[in-house]
């Protein structure tokens, strides 16, 4: 017997704005330095992307996603990484736009989960980050 035959969709869009990580951390556990970039509402949520950006002068480095079952992140077990990304050198520019990284997820997180992100390199400029997705 089905479980489930009629499609929900989010109730809720949301857009996170205001994060940024800079801080390098190597753990590719989701343990260490991480900043919350997403949080599940009570009935749950969707992602559909991650958008990041330079705000100036940076080296190259590794972008992570990890989602985290609302547990502490300093706990292995708590947290998968998702999704990774490179980000490359940027020079401030006045005439020239930054590069725009898109992460395409599509998950669907439920209730409190939360997405946690990382660099493996610091970036004297921090990178910008959007979520994008709904509740339900």
């Amino acid at each position: 017997m089905p479980a489930n035959t009629t499609p929900i969709f989010p109730l809720t869009p949301v857009v996170t704005v205001g994060n940024t990580v800079s801080t390098a951390n190597t753990a590719l556990d989701g343990t260490g330095t991480v900043v919350t970039i997403f949080t599940a509402s009570s009935n749950g949520s969707r992602v559909d992307y991650v958008r990041v950006k330079n705000t100036g002068t940076a080296v190259a480095t590794a972008f992570r996603v990890f989602v985290n079952n609302g547990g502490a992140t300093s706990t292995a077990t708590n947290n998968s990484l998702t999704a990774e990304q490179t980000i490359a050198a940027y020079t401030l520019s006045q005439t020239a736009a930054a590069a725009d990284y898109v992460i395409p997820l599509g998950i669907n997180l439920p209730a409190s989960y939360r997405l946690t992100a990382s660099v493996g390199t610091a970036v004297a400029a921090a990178l910008a980050v959007t979520v994008v997705g709904g509740d339900y």
